[in-house]
């Protein structure tokens, strides 16, 4: 048989009807006190009688329970000075409507002639305040107003309040009452700086005049007198004005220096060129020198030209060529030649002085001249012994007493350059004809009408001669019958026995043309 368990309420459930009685309890007795409140304070706020502070000007609407004048004023929060003007007077009683007019004093502090006043004033203009003091302004003083300068007949800056001009509590700032406690206008500084006489001398001229400047230094930049670096001013720029002080300006001097390539600008104390170069630190060094003199007293923007000056000596040589000495040699054999005595040039030195001012040169002077190395002959001994020889050829041996190469052409009597219908066409020299056998040769060279053998020609007669057959060249000729072979080459030419007598015999060849 099954068993059913009997269910039981939950006790939470038995508890929230309780809990919700006494929560409406509560709120039923606040919204109640509340109400009452409100009661009370309408009953306070409608019982209290309106009033209108004006204030320089600027009308505060409120509602008080404050029987009295003052006594509203000092629940506001606002304090008087004496200097205040408030209609109707302090102790006057209130009544609804009412309107308590308030004109508030602006404080103002006075600097001038090392002595501060501060005041509540209703001025508004500058020199009002000064004469309530009693204080005399000059119209060169300085007048600064709160660090702005301003004339003696300028008005008081606009009327900030205390509050724009200090940090307040923004809630509290926001509030009527905080609002008519800083209603005060904001102080005001007024500064007087007097105008000083000063003296100023400036070179050869003086003046007076007045100023409200600290320095020397102000005062001269404010009448406009300008001081270069090498100016001198006593007493110096920076020193404080005071009443009678005497300024003294003396100029440096203006000038232009020209010195090493370069142009200074500069401004000095120095009187004479000297001192000047000395004070810029331009020496003189050696024959430098100045233009203008150094004991020449400038004058403003004057032009000083420092001229380096440097002198050298410049040797030049002069070669004087040696001559060669030709001596024969019975021992030495034919064509041989031997130096037995090198040549040496000769010298001739001079000695000349230059003078170059500022790198130009401005001037020189022969000074010396000498021998410095005579010259000396070259000697070369050349042989004249003639050795006759023995040579095969293919026409037989054949004998000769020299043998010189020479430079080798060909040419026929079509090339001799005369024409064909010329009296002499065909005809050499020395009478023969043109052809083959018969070669043309300088007969300082090889002498005329002697025989000679040419390896590849054959032998020949020296029996012409040409125009431009000089010295080692040898013309071969050939016959008309068919052309001549071009021939432009080196080869050994003999001269054959016999011997020609020693005056026809050339020992010492010439040396052209020249072999490559």
């Amino acid at each position: 048989m099954a068993i059913q368990a009997e269910s039981k309420p939950s006790q939470t459930l038995n508890r929230l009807p309780v809990f919700s009685g006494l929560l409406g309890q509560r709120v039923e007795r606040g919204l109640i006190a509340l109400g009452v409140l409100g009661i009370l304070w309408a009953g306070y706020f409608f019982t209290a009688q309106p009033i209108t502070l004006e204030i320089n000007g600027q009308p505060h609407h409120l509602r008080t329970h404050r029987p009295t004048v003052e006594a509203v004023l000092n629940q506001m929060g606002l304090y008087l000075e004496p200097e205040d003007i408030i209609q109707p007077a302090l102790g006057s009683s209130l009544s609804p409507g009412q309107t308590v007019s308030i004109q508030l004093a602006r404080p103002v502090t006075v600097e001038a002639d090392g002595q501060t006043w501060q005041i509540n004033t209703h001025h508004s203009q500058i020199r009002d305040i000064f004469a309530d003091l009693g204080l005399s302004v000059d119209p060169r003083d300085e007048i600064r107003v709160n660090d702005r300068r301003m004339s003696l007949r300028a008005n008081l800056p606009a009327t900030l309040t205390e509050a724009d001009d200090r940090p307040t509590n923004p809630l509290i700032a926001a509030t009527p009452r905080g609002t008519i406690a800083n209603s005060r206008p904001a102080r005001v500084k007024l500064v007087v700086h007097r105008a000083l006489p000063v003296t100023l001398t400036d070179g050869d001229e003086a003046q007076s005049f007045r100023t409200t400047k600290l320095t020397v230094g102000e005062a001269l930049l404010e009448q406009g007198i300008t001081v270069y670096l090498a100016d001198k001013v006593s007493p110096s720029l920076n020193t404080r004005l005071k009443a009678g002080t005497t300024i003294k300006i003396e100029r440096a001097t203006p000038l232009v220096v020209l010195v090493d390539g370069q142009t200074i600008k500069t401004r000095t104390h120095g009187q004479t060129v000297g001192e000047i170069l000395t004070l810029e630190n331009i020496a003189l060094m050696g024959q430098d020198y100045s233009r203008p003199n150094p004991n020449y007293v400038v004058s403003p923007n004057d032009i000083i030209e420092v001229v380096r000056v440097q002198e050298t000596l410049e040797i030049e040589a002069e070669y004087i060529a040696f001559e060669t000495e030709w001596i024969a040699d019975a021992e030495m054999e034919l064509d041989q030649q031997e130096v037995r005595q090198q040549g040496v040039t000769g010298v001739i030195k001079s000695r000349t002085r230059v003078r170059y001012e500022n790198g130009q040169e401005a001037w020189r002077e022969f000074e010396d001249e000498w021998l410095d190395q005579a010259p000396t002959n070259r000697i070369i001994a050349y042989g004249t012994e003639v050795v006759i020889r023995s040579l095969d050829t293919p026409y037989g041996s054949i004998q000769y007493w020299r043998r010189i190469p020479m430079l080798a052409t060909a040419y026929t009597a079509a090339t001799s350059g005369k024409a064909l219908d010329h009296p002499r066409y065909g005809v050499t020299r020395s009478g023969l004809e043109a052809g083959y056998g018969v070669v043309a040769v300088d007969p300082k060279v090889v002498p005329f009408m002697s025989e000679v053998y040419v390896p590849g020609y054959g032998r020949g007669v020296a029996g012409d001669t040409g125009g431009s057959v000089l010295g080692k060249h040898i013309d071969l000729g050939f016959s008309d019958d068919k052309p001549a072979p071009f021939i432009y080459e080196w080869r050994d030419v003999y001269l054959l026995t016999p011997v020609p007598s020693a005056n026809r015999i050339r020992y010492v060849l010439p040396q052209w043309p020249q072999r490559e």
